[in-house]
């Protein structure tokens, strides 16, 4: 008779006491723990469940998935198979890079101040499972947005992730190489990209969670910014004139300002914590 608070505070001890790396939508064992046990037995997040009893099937399978993220360093929602972003669930797969980004904070509060005006087209670039484009897409309903992946099994993850939505009318993936891949020469108010920015140094010593996501989809090169370089030449065409380009670079921000001195980057501060994030106005990429 096993209840919901003894098998969080069981699980949050073994990820602890194991050492796993936790970077993959959270950041301690506690978090991990309650989201691995709250799925499984499909309560919600409430303190009214932590004394709700467990059935036994469903405990077995929480300690087989909890042996398995020790043991293997999977990221909790490979083995789960969804996951939360900007407060909307998504459908995951391995193989795929998990949603995570401080632009979920951005996308809560409508981008503002940033934004004049609702986006009319949003353009997520490196789309990976449609999380950033497609919870854009929920924040503006009025909007149009084009995802585009260059991964195969991510974009065709991304249009399960738009179907799950209901979205197919007005959010469509495109499965190509950056702006190469959109049909027509679109405009757009708002582009968004959490794209690969991990410099070759910090790819030689990621975790081993990090090793069951797609190495494309992390590795930037040698200083982090062969993709970002063609975002930043690229939006300069692509972007409406009052438009946005919204872009992750991680620790890579460094050598984004030396490559770019004289672009106004601006950086965001994120009250729920993550940084590397730059916003740049059409006007001052030209």
């Amino acid at each position: 008779m096993t209840t919901v608070a003894a098998l969080i505070d069981e699980a949050s001890s073994a990820l602890a006491d194991a050492g796993v790396f936790f970077g993959h939508g959270t950041d301690n064992a506690w978090d991990e723990a309650t989201v691995l046990v709250l799925t499984q037995t499909g309560l919600a997040d409430d303190a009214a469940n932590l004394g709700a009893v467990v059935d036994a099937d469903d405990e077995a399978n929480i300690r087989a998935l909890l042996a398995r993220r020790i043991r293997e360093r999977i990221p909790l929602a490979h083995l789960l198979g969804r996951w939360w972003f900007a407060g909307y669930e998504f459908l995951m797969a391995p193989g795929v890079v998990v949603p995570r980004s401080p632009i979920g904070e951005m996308i809560g509060r409508g981008f503002q101040p940033w934004l004049s005006q609702a986006p009319r087209r949003v353009l997520d670039l490196c789309t990976g499972s449609g999380c950033i484009g497609i919870a854009t897409a929920l924040t503006f309903p009025e909007a149009e947005a084009h995802l585009v992946e260059l991964d195969p099994l991510a974009a065709s993850l991304a249009r399960q992730n738009v179907q799950l939505h209901g979205l197919a009318e007005r959010v469509f993936v495109h499965e190509g190489d950056l702006y190469d891949a959109l049909p027509d020469p679109l405009d757009f108010d708002l582009i968004v990209s959490n794209p690969p920015y991990v410099d070759a140094r910090d790819m030689a010593s990621l975790p081993a969670e990090y090793r069951h996501e797609p190495a494309a989809g992390l590795a930037g090169g040698v200083d982090g910014l062969d993709l970002i370089r063609r975002i930043i030449e690229g939006g300069q065409q692509r972007l409406t004139p009052d438009g946005v380009l919204v872009c992750e670079v991680g620790r890579s921000a460094s050598a984004l300002l030396a490559a770019y001195p004289d672009v106004a980057f601006v950086w965001p501060d994120f009250e729920q914590g993550g940084e590397g994030v730059f916003v740049v106005r059409a006007a001052d990429l030209t």
